[in-house]
């Protein structure tokens, strides 16, 4: 079973709870639940990724199928701990396409991202991050615009975005597990702990 980090403020509560009636695209219509965000509130550093996976669709946390394992071991090497941070999706629903009796990730088109961008700009309210960390090219162009290029902003300190004091993008986690050969896995994991490691610095002592 997942280990529950939802924060206890009631504030956040009453956001989840109105989240997880939302209608806003059609892909409740597929989807087991609203997965919503998690963790510290407020929180010095704020984790979005694209979508929940099947297991995280299934459970109703962020990241906690094997994407979400990839991550705590990167934060811990970052030296972040997974509870003062607060994690999230751009897209709250699970956008899946069946592959036998396989639920595969399809990747959420603009207009999904844009139904869900409310509940994330109430979410960085509520939050008041530091720092905030885009996981994935996805994620990253949800947030700062659909020019932005991971391949060569990654890592780097983003400022003056309105989102948070500094907006850091790095790998995702799915990115390591879909890793050709050990090698690129390797290499794409130092990547996504490099970009992590920035935003503990960016933080200083509140992560």
């Amino acid at each position: 079973m997942a280990r529950d980090r939802s924060p206890a403020g009631p504030d956040w509560r009453a956001l989840a709870a109105e989240a997880a009636g939302c209608q806003a695209c059609g892909l409740w219509a597929q989807a087991t639940q609203t997965v919503f965000g998690e963790g510290a509130v407020p929180a010095a550093i704020m984790l979005v990724g694209e979508q929940p996976g099947d297991q995280e669709d299934r459970a109703g946390h962020p990241f906690v199928g094997p994407a979400g394992r990839v991550l705590d071991e990167a934060l811990e090497e970052a030296g972040i701990d997974r509870d003062a941070v607060y994690v999230t999706n751009a897209v709250k629903h699970f956008k899946w396409k069946p592959r036998g009796k396989r639920r595969i990730h399809d990747k959420p088109n603009r207009a999904e991202a844009l139904a869900c961008r409310p509940w994330l700009d109430r979410e960085l309210e509520l939050v008041g991050p530091d720092v905030l960390v885009a996981l994935g090219a996805t994620a990253a162009q949800s947030l700062l615009g659909s020019s932005f290029r991971l391949t060569q902003q990654q890592g780097t300190d983003i400022t003056g975005t309105g989102l948070a004091p500094h907006v850091v993008a790095t790998t995702h986690p799915s990115l390591v597990l879909r890793a050709p050969d050990p090698d690129v896995r390797d290499v794409t994991r130092r990547r996504m702990v490099q970009g992590l490691a920035v935003a503990a610095q960016l933080a200083g002592g509140r992560s």
